[in-house]
């Protein structure tokens, strides 16, 4: 009995820390790879090719009711000028306990800034499907907890903007996925009894020098912004070799230290897989974060896909 209380009061500490810190959309250590889900002004400037991807993380391995999310993603050139994509992110805490899975479709216009840059300004729309189940937990109390007494079952529509600034070599983001402030919260005297979702600001960018033959070395930043919590900052360094394997070091400000490596399979389709090492107090009850992704650069031709591995 201990037990499951402990595991109750554990998964419900994990809930309730995310509406008082202001519900935080998924966060990724590998965002340059799944760039569409942030940013749906991303573009590749690409029309040879269609980019497929899958992105799961699994969140604080090893504590009870740790985040995981689950993404799916794709993105072609459409015209000259305009860029789309589809996204799915699947987010859960707990065995089913909170549940959030989102649907979004992109469209980017593109337009020449130089002859080597181009800036793209990019829309998105979907909804978000949010439910919770409270059956079964365990309350050290005599009562339950008002708060988490009825299961809730709830859809949003919402709606995304960003602006994307690259060259071959280089870019930059400016973006809010989520721009519609789901408000899936109420209070009766003085008690929260659903959670909240604010909008999200992300600013991104990246660069890749060239040293070698086929040799790369890669630096990203991620800053990301809500209100009601600490301004997160993610910076990455990788080393890609011989554009086969590629491997690197991750800091996010006051949270975590990361390694990273992924490698090609084929011509076509590259895994990849990053460690998180949680450096904050949670770290005690917590074995890390692991995350692995999948890309395929697909020809639509019908041929594999042949060039030097996207980095963003």
């Amino acid at each position: 009995m201990r037990s499951i209380i402990k595991h109750s009061l554990v998964v419900l500490i994990l809930i309730i820390g995310l509406s008082i810190h202001a519900q935080q959309d998924p966060q990724y250590t590998q965002y340059m790879y799944n760039m569409s889900v942030i940013n749906p002004a991303y573009a590749t400037d690409d029309n040879t090719t269609l980019n497929l991807g899958l992105l799961h993380r699994s969140q604080w391995a090893q504590s009870v009711g740790g985040p995981t999310t689950t993404n799916l993603f794709a993105h072609s050139v459409i015209t000259d000028r305009l860029e789309g994509g589809i996204s799915f992110v699947h987010d859960q805490i707990g065995d089913d306990v909170v549940r959030q899975t989102s649907a979004f479709v992109d469209i980017a216009y593109v337009l020449p800034v130089s002859e080597t840059t181009k800036l793209s300004f990019g829309i998105k729309a979907g909804a978000t499907f949010f439910n919770t189940n409270f059956d079964g937990f365990v309350y050290s109390d005599p009562l339950p907890d008002p708060a988490f007494e009825e299961n809730i079952s709830r859809t949003f529509p919402n709606i995304g903007a960003g602006l994307f600034f690259f060259s071959e070599n280089y870019y930059l983001g400016l973006s809010a996925p989520n721009l519609l402030e789901t408000k899936h919260l109420s209070e009766d005297s003085g008690i929260v009894t659903q959670g909240s979702e604010n909008i999200h600001f992300f600013f991104t960018g990246g660069y890749v020098l060239n040293f070698g033959n086929n040799n790369k070395f890669k630096y990203a930043f991620m800053a990301k912004h809500v209100n009601g919590a600490r301004l997160s900052v993610d910076l990455t360094a990788n080393v890609l070799v011989n554009d086969m394997v590629e491997f690197g070091v991750g800091y996010r400000l006051d949270d975590s230290v990361s390694g990273i490596v992924n490698f090609s399979m084929s011509d076509a389709i590259r895994i990849g897989y990053a460690y998180d090492h949680t450096l904050s107090n949670l770290g005690r009850f917590n074995s890390g974060t692991h995350e692995i992704f999948l890309l395929f650069n697909i020809g639509k031709q019908g041929q594999g896909y042949d060039k030097s591995p996207r980095f963003f």
